[in-house]
C-alpha cells in the first residue's frame, strides 16, 4: 500500500488512510511480537472447537449515526468491530444473521461463527433464527438542500478544527484531489496551524481534500465563522467537479511556506512538521 498511498493519498477513505499510515514506524520485533501472540490465540481457539459448535453473538454492540461516527471515527468504528475484528485474524467463518428491530426501526443482527469450512453448519443454523418479519417502512421523505465544501487543512478528519463539521452534522462525501491548478502554504503564525489554498494556474499542483456536505443554515454557520484571510470560494476538484471550499487572501502567503510538494495538509504535518 505504501507506493499507492504516495501516488493516489485521495484514493483512499482518510480514516483508512490514517490507519494503513500509522503502520509505517512499526518496528520489525514488534511486528512478530503480534504474529506469535496470534499463534498462541489460534491454539487457544482450536481448543475451543473441540467444545462447541458456533459461536453465537451480537454483530455490533450499538448502533451509532453516521455524525456521531464521522465525529469519532476511530473509536467508534473499534467498538463496532468488537466482536467480529478475530473472525479473519483466527481464520474463522461467519454468518450475519437478521435477528429484529429496534423500537427506533433500526435492525438488530447476531453472527455465528465457527471454524474454517463450517459455512455449511452455520447456514443451517441461521435458518432456525433468523427473523422472518419484514422490515419498518423507508423514510421517503425528501432530503434537505445541502452544499458540498471542500477542506484542506485544520477541518480534516482528525485535524483540530475538525469539531466545526461534526456539530454541524457535516456529512463525509469522498476524499479527493483538486485539479491541479494550485499551491499549498502553511501559513505563518497560525493557531492552531492552517494551510491557504491559493488558485494559481497551470503551473499548479494537485491538493488532497476532503468533500462533506451539509444543511443550507449549517453551512452559513460554518462560513460565518471563518477568520480571515481565508474565505470560502469556489474550488475546482480533479475530473471537473466544482465545490464550495477553503481559498485565501493574497495576504495569506506573506512568510508562509510553500508546501505543495507534499501533496496535502496531513502528508505536511506527519512529514514536513515532523509530526
Amino acid at each position: 500500500m505504501g507506493p499507492f498511498l504516495r501516488a493516489q493519498p485521495g484514493a483512499v477513505h482518510p480514516v483508512v488512510r490514517a490507519l494503513i499510515q500509522g503502520g509505517a514506524g512499526l518496528p520489525a520485533a514488534e511486528a512478530f511480537d503480534g504474529f506469535h501472540a496470534l499463534k498462541a490465540y489460534e491454539q487457544a481457539a482450536r481448543r475451543l472447537w473441540e467444545q462447541v459448535d458456533a459461536l453465537l453473538l451480537p454483530t455490533a454492540p450499538a448502533v451509532f449515526r453516521i455524525s456521531e461516527v464521522l465525529a469519532e471515527p476511530f473509536a467508534l468504528n473499534a467498538q463496532l468491530g468488537l466482536y467480529t475484528n478475530f473472525v479473519n485474524l483466527l481464520d474463522m467463518a461467519a454468518l450475519a444473521v437478521p435477528a429484529g428491530w429496534l423500537e427506533s426501526g433500526v435492525g438488530f443482527g447476531v453472527s455465528l461463527i465457527g471454524p474454517a469450512w463450517s459455512e455449511a453448519t452455520l447456514l443451517g443454523l441461521a435458518e432456525k433464527i433468523a427473523d422472518p418479519t419484514a422490515p419498518p417502512p423507508l423514510d421517503l421523505t425528501g432530503r434537505a438542500p445541502a452544499v458540498k465544501l471542500a477542506v484542506v487543512g485544520a477541518h480534516l478528519a482528525g485535524m483540530p478544527l475538525h469539531w466545526q463539521l461534526t456539530s454541524r452534522q457535516a456529512r463525509l462525501v469522498r476524499a479527493a484531489l483538486t485539479a491541479p491548478v494550485y499551491r499549498l502554504y502553511a501559513m505563518a503564525g497560525s493557531t492552531p496551524p492552517k494551510p491557504a489554498l491559493v488558485h494559481i494556474g497551470a503551473s499548479g499542483a494537485a491538493i488532497e481534500v476532503e468533500v462533506y456536505e451539509m444543511g443550507l443554515a449549517e453551512f452559513g454557520g460554518f462560513v460565518a465563522e471563518v477568520p480571515p484571510p481565508l474565505a470560502i470560494g469556489t474550488v475546482s476538484l480533479e475530473g471537473g467537479e466544482t465545490v464550495k471550499g477553503f481559498v485565501a487572501e493574497p495576504r495569506a502567503i506573506e512568510g508562509a511556506e510553500d508546501i505543495s510538494r507534499f501533496g496535502g495538509w496531513r502528508a505536511y504535518m506527519a512529514q514536513g512538521a515532523g509530526l
